[in-house]
């Protein structure tokens, strides 16, 4: 027996069989929905929305239950400038000169350029970062394990989370981000993990003609 306290599990629900047939079916189609979209509108986006899905995203799995992960929600015009004008250095910096042939080759039916103005015309970004250590509640200092594995776990709830409640998103990740530490004064032992835009498509959003792998190409099954 563990010497920690433990509570029953009463939150489970198991499901016959062909309702979970249909329960992972329906969550399947509704996330295949999903798109990233770079085109934004500037309609604004009750906050209660963003703290709940944000909230959905507190709930992810963690190395040792250290919930390693801290969210920035900027709403602001005068930060959103300063965060668009910031990573559209990096991103110029980066199709200038550090990005290989193959990898602008790799980005080439995306679209994606150094210009983000959706940066400034979404009505939300919000900034994830991860954090190495963590401080008990009597100032000690604690490691996080984990950190990078949880952090995406939880962004992934988020995303799926802001979708569910009918917003696009866009995962935006100019390198090196150590920008928004300064711009959002978070401290340097936190690391931007990425920038999330977030809000309602533009009336004439459009998005790359593009598919996604089918389930033998990415999966495999071993039954011995």
């Amino acid at each position: 027996m563990s010497e920690y306290p433990t509570i029953p599990l009463t939150t489970y629900r198991e499901y016959p069989v062909e309702e979970m047939r249909q329960r992972v079916t329906e969550f399947y189609e509704e996330v295949d929905r999903r798109r990233t979209v770079r085109e934004f509108s500037d309609r604004a986006v009750p906050r209660d929305i963003i703290e709940t899905a944000l909230r959905t995203a507190g709930t992810a799995p963690s190395g040792a239950n250290l919930q390693p992960w801290h969210f920035v929600v900027v709403s602001g015009a005068e930060t959103k400038k300063k965060i668009r004008v910031a990573a559209e250095a990096e991103e110029r910096e980066f199709y200038e000169h550090r990005a290989s042939t193959e990898w602008l080759e790799a980005l080439r039916p995306l679209g994606t350029d150094s210009d983000k103005p959706f940066l400034e015309t979404a009505p939300y970004l919000i900034a994830v970062f991860l954090q190495k250590f963590g401080e008990l509640p009597d100032g000690r200092k604690v490691k996080h394990y984990y950190p990078v594995e949880s952090t995406g776990l939880a962004t992934g709830i988020l995303i799926t989370a802001l979708h569910k409640a009918g917003l696009a998103t866009l995962t935006h990740t100019p390198s090196p981000m150590k920008f928004l530490n300064e711009i959002l004064g978070r401290p340097k032992s936190e690391r931007p993990f990425l920038l999330l835009v977030v809000g309602y498509p533009a009336a004439a959003a459009a998005v790359p003609d593009i598919t996604r792998k089918p389930l033998e190409d990415f999966t495999s099954f071993i039954d011995l």
